[in-house]
């Protein structure tokens, strides 16, 4: 059941970048509305569609916005193929079937409602009376919104981001400084995540916004990405560094699915983040952990994963790593001198600087 909402989810959000502003679709719903002829859009065709179809007349033309936009002057619904770039037929009567539930009242409503159902195809209906454009993909129903309301949601959630972030930043400079210094609790490892995942809801429902902006989102989009770049980076790496060896088999996906799972009052609490884990409970979140390595490793310029995974595997933890000489670190298969000289260079810049930021 949860699959089939989240496929269902992905549908939705696949027919919202299709009619979103700036596309041949969405002009020509809103070319619907000025017009306030009303429509019925079905966007796709197969058998299931062509049995509950009656009347009207094959056409199989281009598509364009100017003639679904003459066609909804006539009674019936219009089918547009699976590609979205013919139109198949128009003024057509739809009979799907009636024992289907549905709460919609209005007669075209509740057809798109049943087609959507029955055919799995996405149905746009277009109110003639309530000048409304509604889009049904399975059981969901999603009233497209003013562009200018939509936007000031997403500015504000952008706001709330950029708040969540300079947080996180905080927050993850605080436990690189005690990394480097070996002085970290499971408190701390908790509370990054907790913010990584609370700047990750925000972050998905500006994308939801950005979606349903289509080309008026253009300038959150790149605030968005600007804000997010490096984020779903840092938590796979912090999950990697702290996950205890017991529990490694789960891998960071697992680990980021459980979280994600996390209702909002859940996340608040740190210890059911140091649960799934698996590092301590509510009387051992002060309690110290040793991070391997692979965050501060990721910082240091030009070093490949796989000579990062060997390095960590060779030491074990982040203060031998640092208290390595460039002998030890060519001990290591794929690290020759010049790498060492660099791997140890680099980590003493990294842990030197840390150190400044959290005590200048």
């Amino acid at each position: 059941m949860v699959t089939d909402r989240a496929e269902e989810q992905v549908r939705l959000r696949e027919t919202l970048a299709l009619i979103a502003p700036g596309t041949p679709l969405r002009d020509a719903f809103e070319r619907i509305l000025r017009g306030r002829t009303g429509a019925l859009v079905v966007l796709g065709r197969d058998a299931t569609v062509d049995d509950i179809s009656t009347g009207g007349f094959e056409l199989d033309v281009p598509f364009t916005s100017t003639g679904l936009r003459e066609l909804a002057k006539m009674d019936g619904a219009i089918i547009v193929d699976s590609n979205k770039n013919q139109i198949v037929r128009a003024a057509v009567h739809l009979m799907p079937d009636h024992t289907i539930p549905s709460d919609e009242t209005g007669t075209r409503h509740r057809t798109a409602d049943r087609v959507a159902k029955q055919t799995g195809f996405p149905v746009i209906s277009v109110s003639q009376s309530m000048q409304i454009i509604a889009a049904y993909v399975g059981e969901t129903r999603h009233v497209l919104e003013d562009s200018g309301r939509i936007l000031s949601r997403a500015n504000q959630a952008i706001a709330t981001l950029e708040r969540y972030k300079l947080r996180l930043d905080e927050v993850a400079a605080t436990l690189s400084a005690l990394e480097v210094e070996d002085l970290v609790t499971v408190r701390d490892v908790a509370v990054v995540l907790q913010r990584l995942e609370m700047v990750t809801r925000i972050a998905r429902e500006v994308e939801d916004y950005v979606l349903e902006l289509g080309t008026d989102g253009r300038l959150v989009s790149l605030q968005l990405e600007e804000l997010i770049t490096g984020v779903d980076a840092e938590r796979e790496l912090i999950i990697r560094d702290y996950l205890p060896r017991t529990r490694k088999k789960r891998g960071a996906t697992e680990v980021l699915d459980e979280l994600d799972a996390l209702s909002g009052p859940e996340l608040v609490d740190p210890t059911n983040i140091a649960q799934i884990m698996g590092l301590a409970t509510t009387e051992l979140l002060d309690g110290a952990v040793a991070p391997r390595g692979f965050r501060l490793l990721a910082k240091v310029p030009r070093l490949p994963g796989a000579v990062v995974d060997r390095l960590v595997d060779h030491f074990g933890t982040l203060q031998k790593l640092l208290s390595a000489s460039i002998d030890d670190l060519q001990l290591v298969d794929g690290v020759g001198e010049l790498r060492a000289r660099s791997v140890r260079e680099g980590l003493s810049r990294l842990a030197e600087s840390t150190i400044l930021e959290r005590y200048v």
